[in-house]
């Protein structure tokens, strides 16, 4: 599915972000028994550190930080939109003493708005698009704007792994070799000129398990250059910076190098020192690489369970 947005100029900017304060490296998460792979071959992948919730640290006061900093950075936002990796992360848990089920379906989004104190807002919540969720908020919030006056949309990004006594899941994943850190992010989409414009997104969704990593490799670089045929881009005669999330590095080799952009710049962010961020990786980055060379590419690459894959091209601003 492509959509473009040429016809109705959107940008994205205020990137805020907040990662678990508690910093482990694989040795000591093999010693406590949490590990699914070898310590060896997660540093093959370029593993060392992950990030966790400290015992005096809950999801919920991770996330109102970045949350906060976007609203003010928005100033009069017309609505936010949540996305999670795991289910769990998108309700709180049922208080121990509740026997009635009152506290069941207490939503993560609203808690965080109520510690805020902000009210009658509309908020939006999804939690199937994985770690692809930077580009499901883009598509999300991009849909909520029908003229150029309206006021901007928050989107929200928050996960921790669930606890190790229920249901007791490793820190990484096995198969897929991918271990990951607790992180809460935040930005704004808006029509202010500043940050990136959103040209473009290609996304793509399978309900199959398992997706061969030369699939990957494919789709992303068709999708990619479909994606800039449509908006008639010229990726070889531009500067292009590829963000990619902190998985698969070698898959995101071999999509770079098919690619054969004269001027390029790969980005894998720190994934030694905090692992894979979910879909906060994209906020990470994009933080980081404005540098306000107007008219600088910047195509940003999600990968989630679900499974889903997407590129989105942003205009440096």
């Amino acid at each position: 599915m492509k959509l473009l947005y040429q016809q109705s100029p959107i940008f994205v900017y205020g990137f805020n972000y907040r990662l678990g304060s508690l910093r482990r490296d694989i040795e000591q998460l093999k010693n406590e028994r949490v590990l699914a792979n070898a310590v060896e071959t997660l540093a093959a992948m370029g593993y060392q550190y992950c990030l966790s919730l400290a015992d005096n640290e809950t999801l919920l006061a991770l996330t109102a930080v970045p949350v906060a900093a976007a609203l003010k950075e928005a100033g009069d936002a017309r609505a936010l939109v949540f996305q999670h990796c795991h289910a769990e992360s998108a309700v709180l848990p049922i208080e121990p003493d509740d026997k009635i089920g009152a506290t069941r379906n207490h939503y993560f989004a609203a808690a965080v708005m109520q510690e805020l104190k902000v009210d009658h807002l509309p908020y939006f919540c999804s939690f199937a698009s994985g770690c692809a969720g930077f580009l499901s908020l883009l598509i999300a919030a991009g849909g909520l704007f029908s003229d150029s006056n309206e006021g901007p949309v928050i989107c929200v990004m928050a996960d921790s792994r669930p606890p190790m006594e229920s249901p007791g899941l490793p820190f990484d994943l096995l198969r897929e070799r991918i271990l990951g850190s607790d992180h809460s992010s935040a930005f704004v989409v808006g029509h202010e000129k500043r940050g990136y414009r959103l040209l473009g997104i290609n996304y793509y969704s399978t309900t199959r398990k398992l997706v061969p990593l030369v699939e990957i490799v494919k789709r992303t670089v068709d999708m990619l250059q479909n994606l800039a045929t449509e908006l008639g881009l010229d990726l070889a005669g531009s500067d292009v910076v590829i963000h990619y999330p902190n998985i698969f590095p070698d898959t995101w080799k071999m999509v770079t190098r098919y690619l054969r952009l004269p001027k390029v710049e790969h980005v894998m962010d720190e994934i030694s020192e905090r692992a894979h961020c979910g879909a906060t990786d994209s906020v990470i980055s994009l933080s980081k690489w404005h540098r306000g060379e107007h008219g600088r590419l910047h195509v940003v690459v999600n990968y989630g369970v679900g499974l889903h894959l997407g590129v989105c091209i942003l205009r440096e601003h």
